[in-house]
């Protein structure tokens, strides 16, 4: 993978030393504020790349962000050419549409050999969408990260832990087991969400962006900025509003999208945002 150019995409130049919490944290919060979390790239071509070389290329290119496999896949590489010591663990989110069984549908991080403390673990997930801008202690304990408090505590499902969200994020938590794996662990659930017609992935467009003022999230064409005293919501109601966002606000300008596929992609998006008008009125 090519390291200094993943880096100088997230906006760190000149990355040298041993492995800090200082440095783990601004590579955390750079990644998860240039790198969207996002499900664009399913709409058109569905099947994105798992490895984390061909996805650190397209993220480079800026055609693309990622979702959990791809967003902690390719940065837990990063991470182990910086000198970090990672691991992956199974897991599942939990949200008022899904039960939060760890069915091996989010992969999580988790890091040690800082030089501060060597044998502490730190939770580390850039693939939660709303969720950690700066690794969390692997211990019983919250932390404020603007504008949510995150809480962390031994899972009641496995020998693992489990993340607790803030309320007003999209998510209401996340439960990962202590045992580690690898990445083809998640190869087949990858192929299902990315692919498979029926995924929540293909059938909505959304992107997510955590940055140091704010929560930003698109789903369809309906654009929502969340600060600690209240949430600001705009319609994107044409093309050029919409990829304006894609490239301004979430640093997608999809350079590899010809005028036809930008054609395609509004008109599924905004068929995605009148298919929810319509339930939500016959509700």
């Amino acid at each position: 993978m090519d390291t200094k150019a993943l880096l100088q995409r997230i906006g760190i130049d000149g990355y040298d030393g041993p492995p800090r919490l200082e440095a783990l944290t601004q590579l955390h919060a750079a990644y998860v504020d240039q790198v969207p979390y996002e499900t664009v790239q399913y709409q058109l071509t569905p099947g994105g790349p798992l490895e984390p070389e061909d996805v650190a290329k397209r993220i480079i290119a800026r055609e693309t962000g990622g979702y959990c496999f791809q967003l902690n896949g390719t940065f837990a590489v990063l991470l182990t050419e910086l000198g970090y010591h990672v691991q992956m663990h199974r897991g599942g989110v939990q949200t008022v549409n899904r039960p939060g069984d760890i069915d091996g549908s989010h992969l999580v991080l988790t890091v040690s050999g800082l030089i501060e403390d060597p044998e502490r673990q730190w939770l580390v997930d850039a693939g939660l969408g709303d969720g950690l801008r700066f690794p969390m202690p692997l211990e019983t304990g919250e932390m404020e990260q603007y504008p949510f408090t995150l809480r962390l505590r031994p899972s009641e499902k496995t020998d693992g832990w489990r993340l607790d969200h803030d309320p007003r994020a999209s998510l209401i938590g996340m439960d990962f087991e202590s045992a580690p794996v690898a990445l083809d662990a998640f190869a087949a659930q990858h192929a299902a969400l990315s692919a498979d017609p029926t995924s929540p992935f293909v059938r909505l467009a959304s992107a997510f962006r955590r940055t140091p003022e704010s929560v930003v999230v698109l789903r369809s064409v309906g654009l929502s900025e969340t600060f600690s005293d209240h949430v600001d919501s705009t319609l994107l109601e044409n093309p050029t509003d919409y990829f304006t966002a894609l490239a301004d606000v979430f640093r997608l300008p999809l350079p590899h999208y010809s005028a036809a596929d930008r054609d395609t992609l509004w008109r599924r998006v905004w068929a995605q945002y009148e298919e929810f008008q319509a339930r939500a009125t016959s509700s």
